[in-house]
């Protein structure tokens, strides 16, 4: 599960002196790096006026006056990114507000089993915090092709109470979020590096331990997904080419999926599929193998 981190730090630090601190990143690699950050985060948990002055502000004057932004349905980005990393606040609604009822648990990835592509430190900030079951896993030993058994070590439920503070390891920590009993916040340090969109994120079938699928696409798969189906030879060539040699396997799929979906008849797709599970990756291959047994009568 995620490495809890002692609280440490009795006093309070405001949004700007904590983005000042923080504004070379953490190497979560470092643990000096790492311990500093950390107590930047408790001491702006610990500021318990800062995010509803914050929040006020938006409403009152947009994003005018204010650092931060919001996207998504329950997320606000409290810092830009610098160094490496930035800041962010999490709403988690509790089973009985509107807008859970509304819009369901899957809109705020409730009992989404997934682990991250991307190491962070989050506090426990306001209200009872939200649940979760935690396991481990050892990523280097998956493939990443949906249904693939992952080996999944239970390790313990618990709750981000306040105050609580965690590093969330990176390709290593899973967890299932389920809604906390009222509405609670966190906040988080992020941190980022040049190729983390090219290391995968699963989603997993807790019940039956398998892999569920691939939870980050990047922008390039969707560029070539467009190309490919716009028609131009170029983007063709370019499809075939990824497709064999491209170092990620999430882009060779792509790849071969762009080029199915342009092919008019089940004989060429099975063809195509029989191209990609020689392709030399061993996830194209098995989900190739799954794309040719649907066509099967």
């Amino acid at each position: 599960m995620p490495r809890v981190i002692a609280n440490t730090q009795d006093g309070a630090a405001t949004l700007e002196e904590t983005v000042e601190a923080v504004a070379q990143g953490f190497d979560p690699q470092d643990e000096t790096s790492l311990l500093d950050a950390a107590a930047s985060l408790e001491r702006l948990g610990n500021n318990r006026n800062f995010l509803g002055d914050l929040l006020i502000a938006q409403l009152r004057e947009g994003y005018r006056d204010t650092q931060a932004a919001a996207y998504g349905p329950q997320v606000i980005v409290l810092s830009a990114p610098s160094g490496g990393s930035f800041l962010r606040a999490n709403i988690w609604p509790g089973e009985g507000e509107s807008c859970f009822r509304t819009s369901g648990a899957g809109s705020f990835d409730y009992g989404t089993a997934h682990d991250h592509n991307f190491d962070f430190l989050t506090v426990g900030y306001f209200g009872p915090g939200y649940r979760s079951e935690y396991f481990e896993i050892d990523y280097c030993e998956i493939a990443g092709w949906r249904g693939e058994r992952a080996a999944l070590r239970f390790v313990e439920s618990s709750t981000l109470h306040e105050g609580r503070l965690l590093h969330y390891r990176a390709h290593r920590d899973v967890h299932a979020q389920y809604p906390p009993e009222t509405t609670s916040v966190s906040l988080n340090l992020m941190h980022m590096h040049a190729g983390q969109g090219w290391y995968d994120q699963y989603g997993f079938d807790l019940q039956r331990h398998r892999v569920t699928g691939v939870l980050n696409p990047g922008a390039s798969e969707t560029f070539l997904r467009c190309a490919v189906a716009l028609g131009e030879d170029e983007a063709l060539d370019l499809a075939q080419q990824f497709g064999r040699h491209h170092p990620s396997g999430r882009m060779r799929l792509a790849c071969f999926e762009a080029r199915a979906a342009r092919m008019a008849d089940d004989n060429h797709r099975d063809a195509l599929w029989r191209e990609a599970e020689a392709a030399g990756n061993l996830m194209v291959a098995q989900e190739a193998r799954q794309q040719r047994a649907a066509l099967e009568p």
